[in-house]
């Protein structure tokens, strides 16, 4: 059995999304970056998607509740905008994801947890255990945490154009649309 890794970064240089391929044959990354150490995560566009809602969401409630200098969402203005860093290595397919807030650094964690190949569960955040899944763990401050997720949000919304009558990703040649009972306009 091969030792569980766990890819952590208590202050990255760099965190972001990033795609490799065309629309509708994205490969979607979470990728972090510390010096020289970069490990990069393979992600669903849904996750990403999640991922940057439930940030916006826990951000919220830290700043309505416990930490009014959170800042509140902007345009991502100031989202990082660079491809993801190569050489782009694979190390783990997500299964899982985490968050959380830790008080006492007053910062966001998020962890990605590896497609497990039994039911070992998902560990805790923070848990080391040497039976769980391969994790990536980033330490974020709020104000990266909300760059973050201004830069997925708009990776994810980068794809094909939704169908105005099902909201299906369009194609080049179009698709055939439930809605209009597979009619298909010729062009």
């Amino acid at each position: 059995m091969v030792p569980r890794q766990v890819f952590e970064f208590q202050s990255p240089d760099r965190f972001v999304v990033g795609t490799i391929g065309m629309p509708g044959e994205r490969t979607f990354f979470l990728q972090a970056r510390s010096g020289n150490q970069v490990t990069s995560v393979v992600v669903e566009k849904q996750q990403v998607i999640v991922l940057a809602e439930r940030l916006d969401q826990l951000l919220d409630e830290v700043r309505d509740t416990r930490s009014p200098e959170v800042p509140i969402p902007d345009s991502g203005s100031d989202s990082d905008s660079q491809p993801l860093d190569v050489p782009l290595v694979e190390e783990f397919r997500v299964g899982a994801m985490a968050l959380g807030w830790d008080e006492a650094t007053s910062r966001v964690v998020v962890e990605a947890h590896a497609v497990a190949e039994d039911d070992t569960g998902i560990p805790d955040i923070a848990d080391d255990d040497a039976d769980g899944t391969d994790t990536l763990r980033v330490w974020l401050t709020p104000s990266y945490a909300r760059s973050f997720a201004a830069r997925a949000q708009i990776v994810a919304g980068a794809g094909r154009p939704p169908c105005p009558f099902c909201t299906q990703p369009l194609d080049p040649a179009g698709h055939v649309c439930p809605r209009a009972n597979g009619y298909r306009r010729r062009s």
